[in-house]
């Protein structure tokens, strides 16, 4: 097809009325989907926020929320531990999610902030004046909160508003030389962070996997992995699942997180299904420490090209054959759609293998090529990848096994 025809009237109606056609079903099946905030007790990020404004240290405000991630790191090292503790103390929910802070400092913060929010949901599993519904997603909320003060969890970002947001780090994030982030895809909350069935389909039992798989392909790796649901994500097969809008807010977010990472660790984002979406948006403003980008079930990337990534990160994609993301139109017309198929040869992604992975959320599950290529590339052990084809096209360009 030479480039009038394809950009010719015709065929950019054809394309705008598939795309509406899309929409169209989206909306007779599944209706408006978009987020809604319901009002929960306990503590909120605006009110938390305000305090932090009015606080005062040597008679200096604090920081702003806008200040970057080298900024908080350099304010947090004049401080000093005591002082930042006790900072912390005053304002959990500010200093949990702050980037830049020292890790164990978030930590802390966040063990307070969901003791919080807690004691608050605690009061509500009884409470008479809610709903039977009101009742019962209290409970799942206290449970979450419960699972994830359990010891040993290192919760590295926590927000009880709205429908909530969370980051948990697996490893030793402060002296880990590889970094791997998992971003998620539609439905990520707080209430959907780990599940019971259907495991490795939620962001907890995907680094779960992801930690166990990286650490037998390379034992003496020093690595981290972040369950990143830091952002918030789209509620079902949408409107919101089909344009951008969401994921420019959570972009935004990834990358101040990978800003405010400590050391100097490499790092790998790997994103599944509307994850993907936000990872294109924040390619090109990803630091250089980012230096792979893999995604899986992808309805697309808002680019036509992995070359419009705009980043010198590796760009890897798979999809396994029942996942039903490959029905989805990959097009963009008018906001709608996210442009083309990143497992498409013409895309110019590095194709990898994901046989033995099942549906669009068994990519991270134990024994599969698809999990055992993400802990490869996690770890830098470029040659032990398997790719798409029978031929190591993958492989090209890149010169084996990076250093551990």
């Amino acid at each position: 097809m030479t480039p009038v025809e394809a950009d010719s009237p015709t065929l950019v109606v054809l394309r705008t009325l598939l795309a509406l056609a899309v929409v169209f079903v989206l909306l007779t099946t599944t209706g408006w989907t978009t987020i809604t905030h319901r009002p929960v007790p306990g503590p909120t990020r605006a009110a938390a926020l305000a305090a932090w404004a009015r606080d005062r240290i040597d008679h200096r405000p604090l920081p702003g929320p806008n200040t970057s991630a080298g900024g908080i790191a350099a304010f947090f090292a004049r401080l000093g531990p005591a002082r930042a503790a006790e900072l912390a103390e005053r304002h959990p929910l500010v200093v949990g999610n702050l980037d830049g802070a020292p890790v164990s400092l978030r930590y802390r913060a966040n063990r307070i902030t969901l003791g919080h929010a807690l004691a608050a949901e605690r009061g509500r599993v009884h409470d008479a004046r809610l709903s039977a519904d009101g009742r019962h997603e209290a409970q799942r909320r206290l449970d979450r909160f419960v699972s994830l003060m359990r010891p040993g969890r290192q919760i590295l970002a926590f927000d009880p508003t709205g429908t909530g947001r969370t980051a948990e780090v697996l490893g030793d994030l402060t002296r880990a030389r590889h970094v791997s982030v998992i971003v998620p895809g539609v439905d990520t909350n707080l209430l959907t962070f780990q599940k019971t069935h259907g495991r490795y389909g939620a962001p907890a039992g995907m680094a779960e996997s992801l930690y166990g798989a990286e650490r037998r392909a390379s034992p003496g790796a020093r690595v981290a992995v972040i369950a990143w649901a830091d952002y918030t994500a789209p509620a079902g097969v949408g409107v919101d699942a089909m344009t951008g809008r969401l994921a420019e807010g959570g972009a935004a977010r990834l990358v101040r997180m990978t800003e405010g990472l400590p050391g100097d660790a490499r790092v790998a984002l790997f994103c599944h299904s509307y994850g993907s979406v936000l990872c294109g948006v924040a390619a090109p403003r990803l630091p250089a420490r980012v230096t792979d980008l893999a995604v899986a079930g992808s309805p697309g990337m808002r680019v036509e090209r992995a070359t419009e990534l705009r980043t010198p990160a590796h760009v890897w994609a798979m999809r396994d054959a029942d996942d039903w993301i490959a029905d989805v139109p990959h097009l963009e017309v008018g906001g709608v759609g996210h442009g083309a198929d990143p497992v498409a040869p013409e895309f110019g992604a590095r194709l990898l293998s994901a046989r033995g992975a099942i549906g669009h959320s068994g990519y991270f599950a134990p024994g599969t090529d698809s999990l055992g290529n993400f802990a490869a590339i996690g770890v830098g052990s470029y040659g032990e990848l398997v790719c798409a084809g029978a031929d190591s096209a993958c492989h090209g360009g890149i010169s084996g096994t990076e250093g551990r």
